[in-house]
């Protein structure tokens, strides 16, 4: 899923169109394809004339028409889940009976997660009346004195150097072990680990392996998925000399880069794969047939041949 333009990155567009930049520089410059900028001149500009601040409004507008609806904004509905809270069933009770009452009417059901959700955002009151007040959340492992993707600098949401990578996990069978994978986002190229499980250490010490033998000048800044996997950041960070950034919770599009290459290597390792029966070795042949394959956004340069150019001008 692609990235919105932001306020900023529409002012800096309107700058380089006033300058008379063509619509594939400024894509360049702001580190989008060219079909972004082109449709965002289309669609935001009034009379031929093009307003960022105008421009956000309108694309603002557009996101709040195109929301889904929320179950528990219909009236029959909540009245449906109302009156069986108020006989003391649970969220996974209502869900559950939902789907007998409404065994032909697929839009009426509901999941326990949505009900417990729709308490805990809109009706809080309604937690004395569940059997446990409601599910407490789940603090083992959970991300402390992270920095969230908005406080990550410019330089880097625009890709003008090289050094700063995305970082995530692909997940094996019964979530037991996993690849830890980290893609620069310049050049696309690839680091990539097996972890035999899925607990922070681990997985710490995998990613710092991929990185530690790194030129300092390609290691300037990782950004991780939210998974609780990466509850050791800070020592990660210190380990390699660092930034570590986080995306927003559910926005994987933040990632884009590392996303984009999960679903190459998931064309090898598809979903289900179990990663202890697959060893070093196999690891690396993929990790090196990935980064060996030309890309069209590096004008069909490889990951590797794009970054061989730029060790050879250090």
């Amino acid at each position: 899923m692609a990235c919105h333009l932001t306020l900023r990155e529409r002012e800096f567009l309107d700058r380089l169109w006033e300058k008379g930049l063509t619509k594939t520089k400024i894509a360049e410059l702001l580190g989008r394809h060219h079909s972004t900028i082109s449709r965002e001149l289309r669609r935001n500009s009034r009379q031929g004339e093009y307003r960022p601040e105008r421009a956000q409004q309108l694309a603002d507008k557009r996101r709040r028409k195109c929301r889904r609806p929320r179950k528990l904004d219909d009236a029959e509905t909540h009245a449906y889940v109302r009156e069986r809270l108020e006989k003391r069933w649970s969220p996974d009770q209502i869900a559950g009976r939902c789907r007998r009452d409404f065994p032909r009417q697929r839009s009426r059901w509901l999941s326990h997660q949505t009900i417990y959700r729709w308490i805990n955002e809109k009706s809080p009151r309604w937690k004395a009346w569940l059997r446990r007040g409601g599910r407490k959340p789940e603090k083992r492992g959970k991300l402390a004195e992270c920095v969230r993707i908005d406080g990550r600098p410019e330089i880097i949401n625009r890709r003008r150097r090289y050094g700063d990578w995305e970082g995530d996990t692909i997940v094996g069978k019964g979530r037991r072990n996993a690849l830890v994978t980290l893609v620069e986002r310049k050049s696309g190229y690839l680091r990539m680990g097996r972890v035999d499980s899925m607990k922070a250490d681990a997985t710490r010490q995998v990613a710092v392996q991929q990185m530690k033998n790194l030129p300092t000048s390609l290691r300037r800044s990782v950004t991780f998925d939210n998974g609780k996997e990466f509850a050791e950041h800070e020592r990660l960070g210190a380990s390699l000399r660092v930034e570590v950034y986080f995306a927003l919770p559910y926005c994987s599009w933040q990632r884009g880069t590392n996303e984009n290459t999960n679903g190459l290597v998931r064309q090898f390792y598809p979903k289900g794969t179990d990663f202890s029966r697959i060893n070093h070795d196999d690891v690396a042949r993929v990790e090196t047939l990935l980064n060996e394959r030309p890309r069209k956004r590096l004008g069909y340069l490889s990951p590797s041949e794009k970054l061989e150019k730029r060790l050879s001008c250090i």
